[in-house]
């Protein structure tokens, strides 16, 4: 892999773009969820560029891609934890709609990320 830092990873700066999204959009629960909902959501959310940085500066492909499964698979955490939110009243539709979009193209990265390193 090329990529000397982290930084330069167009799907790590997508996933920190939707970690400010989920910041903004938990700002807006109700106190009560403070450390229910709104905590459990966020730190999933962080996790996603945390595992894209870690797995970047492991010395394997192999490892690199292990991270992005983590990073995957805490991505599909915040998804349906945010569709619970939704559910619950804390989201208006639109709202969730945008943060998906934006999950979505997350997605569509590690995907392909991870398939260039099996290529590799």
């Amino acid at each position: 892999m090329g990529v000397k830092n982290y930084r330069d990873l167009i799907v790590w700066q997508k996933a920190m773009d939707l970690v400010t999204q989920v910041y903004q959009a938990t700002e807006r629960f109700p106190q009560k969820e403070v450390f229910g909902l709104t905590n459990q959501i966020r730190k999933a959310a962080v996790s996603i560029p945390s595992n894209i940085a870690e797995g970047q500066g492991r010395n394997t492909d192999r490892d690199f891609r292990h991270f992005l499964s983590i990073a995957r698979g805490s991505l599909q955490e915040v998804e349906t934890q945010l569709e619970i939110a939704r559910r619950l009243g804390y989201l208006h539709k639109e709202e969730l709609f945008d943060i998906i979009e934006q999950s979505s193209e997350v997605a569509r990265l590690i995907n392909g990320l991870s398939r260039a390193l099996v290529d590799t």
